[in-house]
């Protein structure tokens, strides 16, 4: 845990967030040092993101201010609007209509601060047909093609082990932020950005998608084959299995000779990219016979010294265990006043001179909610009467 006030240490974020999507673009603010105040109802947010001391909600919620209002109560809105005259960025991720019921909606903020920049995370959009019906990761990864080419051939759907609809358009949501911001200095004015569960998983198929609006092609379920560069799959060891990715030609090659089979090179059943993606399962076969007599680490070992990608295929355990992860640190500890030490899981990048970090465990419910009251100019008095009316 580090003290460092991070690179958006000057921005003030008010977090609106539920459940993954949203509490993930805040998470992206949050690790870069903005001040982040999470604003949950007077009960406090669990079961929205699982148990408020499970592993789920607890990764997402780190480095937040917990302040707990009623939005339903006029006085809520009230101390909403005062923060949000001292704030950036709002990020909610309410169904469409729900913000405009409450008056917290972009139009309405941005009268009381014309800097705000205000982000919408929906699952198919704030417009359109669609703009009313629930979001939910699945139905997203559904809608928007992946488990069409997910799993193995001829298996039927299969939706991918993580929310990846949830955490792209939160991702990319964070991004918008940023883009905002960096827009802001110009203009003067912050804007309203928008992502969608829908939208986020369709930009994520990327080529598979290219596939299809370009050269008209139905991308099918290729199982653990790379659709179009062959071979590039799993294959079985003495005492496991392996990843080996050897597209292109020149990687082909060096994969032959490091299996020991060099004049599969030039096999004129395999010596071109189409050949080998037409005779997959031929080659995979061939193979595998191969890879079965030595060990996982002897072939990571040898095939990465001839320049052929290969790695080991982990179980969440040895992820953590193996020494490159280690090294790159992206598992951070934290001590939570109930849990003690516990490791999160922080970001994919780095910047040479302003690192993100983790400085605080998930908050308790409303934590901080006499603090940043009194940062707005609430007396203790008026603190007390907003509890008895159980605003806050």
């Amino acid at each position: 845990m580090t003290t460092s006030p991070g690179p958006l240490a000057r921005f003030k974020v008010i977090d609106l967030t539920r459940v993954r999507a949203g509490p993930t673009a805040v998470r992206q603010l949050a690790d870069w040092g903005a001040d982040v105040i999470k604003i949950e109802a007077p009960e406090g947010d669990s079961g929205l993101g699982g148990e408020r001391h499970g592993p789920d909600f607890q990764n997402l919620h780190r480095n937040k201010r917990s302040l707990t209002l009623n939005l339903k109560a006029p006085e809520g809105v009230e101390v909403l609007q005062r923060l949000v005259a001292q704030s950036d960025v709002v990020v909610e991720n309410y169904r469409p209509d729900v913000k405009f019921r409450l008056g917290v909606d972009y139009e309405s903020l941005k009268k009381i601060n014309k800097r705000i920049v205000y982000a919408s995370i929906s699952g198919f959009g704030q417009d359109g047909p669609y703009r009313e019906r629930p979001g939910f990761d699945q139905i997203a990864q559904g809608m928007g093609g992946l488990m069409s080419i997910t799993g193995l051939p001829g298996q039927g759907p299969v939706r991918v082990g993580i929310p990846v609809a949830d955490l792209t358009a939160g991702i990319f949501a964070a991004m918008g932020i940023l883009v905002a911001l960096l827009e802001r200095e110009t203009s003067g004015e912050g804007q309203w950005v928008t992502s969608s569960l829908l939208g986020a998983q369709i930009a994520m198929l990327d080529f598979q998608a290219a596939r299809w609006t370009i050269a008209k092609e139905v991308p099918e379920q290729a199982g653990n084959n790379h659709p179009t560069s062959i071979p590039t799959g799993v294959f079985a060891t003495k005492d496991g299995h392996i990843n080996i990715a050897a597209a292109g030609n020149d990687i082909y090659r060096r994969c032959c000779v490091a299996l020991g089979r060099p004049e599969l090179a030039t096999d004129p059943r395999f010596a071109t990219g189409k050949s080998r993606s037409d005779k997959r399962d031929e080659l995979n076969a061939i193979i595998e016979a191969i890879t079965v007599n030595q060990t996982s680490a002897e072939w990571i070992e040898k095939l990465n010294a001839e320049g052929v990608p290969c790695g080991p295929i982990y179980k969440m355990n040895e992820v953590f265990d193996d020494p490159q992860v280690k090294h790159l640190g992206i598992a951070r500890k934290v001590h939570h006043k109930t849990l003690g030490d516990v490791e999160v899981i922080g970001q994919a990048i780095e910047l040479s001179r302003t690192p993100w970090s983790i400085r605080s465990a998930t908050p308790e419910p409303g934590e901080h909610t006499e603090a940043v009251l009194a940062e707005l100019g609430y007396a203790a008095a008026d603190i007390a009467a907003l509890r008895a009316k159980k605003v806050v």
